[in-house]
């Protein structure tokens, strides 16, 4: 999912889909599931918060990003509804 506008360059992609040692920052989570959105709640995943993606297992899961100073590994499927805008 990449949008890209041309006025500010803006590319919007979910967090998924990030590179190792790309960082983004958290724009929106999608999720309809209360249960998971809690979740990236308690582990520090909210909008605005900067990420970078330090590790991708072998076969693309799980996908482990370090975020307020620590590091968290997290299903690929479940990072699909994490909206983020790349800063580098």
């Amino acid at each position: 999912m990449e949008k890209n506008n041309t006025n500010n360059k803006t590319s919007l992609l979910s967090l998924s889909e990030l590179k190792k040692g790309e960082k983004a920052k958290v724009v929106d989570i999608l999720t309809e599931s209360r249960k998971l959105r809690q979740r990236f709640f308690d582990m520090g995943i909210t909008k605005e918060v900067i990420v970078e993606v330090k590790s991708i297992a072998p076969f693309g899961s799980p996908i482990t990003i370090e975020l307020r100073d620590y590091e968290l590994s997290v299903r690929k499927a479940d990072l699909n509804d994490i909206i983020v805008e790349v800063i580098s």
